[in-house]
């Protein structure tokens, strides 16, 4: 249930981007940056998984603390929509939403521990007959229950996808306030979204009232507890203050951390496995430390597309259907397979799916039009390349939460997991520092006008995408084979 919360969470994605868009006159470069912030709470789970492992037995009360974050940032939405001029003359409105930016994701990093935690624990480690699994029936096991939490967390966005289209529908008729109700509508709707979690927990106590389980004690790790409370605090007072590079300092900080934690808590393991650890490790941070263009390409997918909210609506639904599909029909190949060898079939699919985008920056949509009478559109396009692109970042994501599961020691599942996570999760704020970079380097703006005046304030400017798209194509591909070329030259073994 604390997944399919997680799934249902991209309820308020697309009114997000419209309102952002249409209401705050907001860089990407700013967006840009905003997100290396909203990435940083999951590189806190390290503290917050041993204290689960440490209160296990009352680990349902962070799940309805995290829904209480998650209603409070939705709520803000709510007051900005509804009221501006009343939040505004409490706080800029640009704060609100940044508050709002941060508190959800905090929300769910309290619920998504448990969670996470309760999938290592799911998956039993001896058989009937009390003998121990092997490494191969425990590592296809761990793929399969995290198979089955992606699986919850797509069935989310499938049933948001469906709500969306009926949302969307003639939306592009609406006025201004029509619109306004509609995008209010949706996020007072996605109030159900820390309900469903709140649900999971109630009926885990209900069916689980009559067990007596031997719950196994963990004794605090002062090393793992100290070291995430120097991040932490580290981490807000560089945060907030206004120096040109303290989100570099925070990322570099950060990594110091977490490798150490890292080195603490794989002690017990032989050599051989540590090095197969680190080696996988590396390979996954390289990754998923893939800057993205930014929030400028889906502006030009609006301005100069003509994608509208009922469209993306469409791409969505048919992102989760074929995400879900994909999902069970590449199990066996995610189980059998090396994550070097995972890692870098999807560096060359990403590479192919990247092109029919940057193929339409140069026009290539409306060469396509032409020769086919207006079939093969940019929608067609975008259809087509979403289709075959959806599955592709949920099957990284399984053989990397199956490798993170496998290796978890009991005693310490949410602690060993949350510390894992914050690593991989490091290579997204690398990423979204990347992400930044090229947006200062490639300048992309939408169209900004006076709400009162309708005067234009800020031009539409997408000249430089073409460079942006090379450029960030170029480094999907180097990034992650630079990673499995330094794991082969260290003769490293990634699991």
């Amino acid at each position: 249930m604390v997944y399919l919360a997680a799934g249902i969470a991209g309820l308020t994605g697309i009114v997000g981007t419209f309102y952002v868009k249409e209401r705050l006159g907001l860089s990407a470069e700013f967006l840009a940056s905003l997100g290396f912030w909203v990435g940083l709470p999951y590189t806190i789970k390290m503290p917050i998984g041993h204290l689960v492992d440490l209160l296990w037995r009352f680990k349902a009360w962070l799940v309805y603390l995290g829904a209480l974050l998650v209603v409070a940032s939705l709520l803000i939405m709510v007051g900005l929509i509804s009221e501006p001029a009343a939040m505004a003359a409490r706080w800029p409105v640009s704060y609100w939403f940044v508050l709002s930016s941060l508190l959800g994701p905090i929300g769910y990093v309290l619920q998504d521990v448990v969670a996470d935690a309760m999938t290592v624990e799911a998956v039993p480690t001896i058989d009937a007959q009390g003998l121990p699994y092997g490494p191969v029936e425990l590592k296809s096991m761990h793929t399969t229950m995290q198979l089955l939490g992606r699986v919850a967390i797509i069935g989310g966005s499938l049933l948001v996808a469906l709500i969306n289209l009926w949302v969307f529908a003639g939306t592009e008729n609406l006025s201004a306030d029509q619109k306004t109700a509609t995008y209010r509508s949706v996020y007072l709707w996605a109030l159900v979204i820390p309900l469903v979690s709140v649900i999971g927990v109630t009926a885990a106590v209900f069916f689980k009232r009559a067990e007596r389980k031997i719950v196994t004690m963990t004794v605090p790790n002062w090393w793992i507890l100290g070291g995430s409370l120097v991040f932490v605090l580290f981490s807000i007072g560089m945060g907030v203050s206004s120096w040109r590079w303290s989100q570099e300092l925070i990322f570099v900080g950060s990594m110091a951390i977490v490798l150490f934690l890292m080195r603490r808590i794989t002690v017990e393991l032989t050599l051989e496995d540590r090095h197969t650890l680190f080696a996988t490790a590396l390979v996954i941070f390289m990754f998923r430390a893939v800057p993205s263009t930014g929030d400028g390409v889906q502006w030009w997918t609006m301005d100069v597309l003509g994608f509208d909210p009922r469209f993306f609506s469409h791409l969505a639904l048919m992102g989760a259907v074929l995400t879900l599909a994909g999902m069970f029909v590449l199990k066996r190949f995610m189980a059998d397979r090396s994550i070097q060898s995972v890692v870098m079939w999807l560096t060359f699919a990403g590479l192919v799916l990247s092109l029919p985008t940057l193929g339409m920056s140069f026009g290539l949509h409306e060469w396509t039009a032409r020769m086919t009478h207006g079939v093969v559109d940019a929608r067609f396009i975008a259809l087509v390349d979403t289709a075959l692109a959806s599955p592709l970042g949920q099957i990284a994501m399984i053989p990397m939460l199956a490798w993170i599961a496998n290796s978890a020691p009991a005693h310490l599942k949410a602690t060993y997991f949350a510390v894992m996570a914050s690593f991989t999760n490091l290579a997204l704020s690398a990423g979204q520092l990347g992400t930044k970079y090229l947006n200062q380097i490639f300048t992309i703006s939408r169209e900004v006008k006076n709400p009162v005046t309708q005067a234009i304030e800020i031009a539409a400017n997408y000249g430089e995408l073409s460079h942006l798209l090379i450029v960030s194509t170029g480094l999907g591909l180097i990034l992650p084979l630079a990673g499995i070329l330094m794991v082969r030259a260290l003769k490293w073994r990634a699991a």
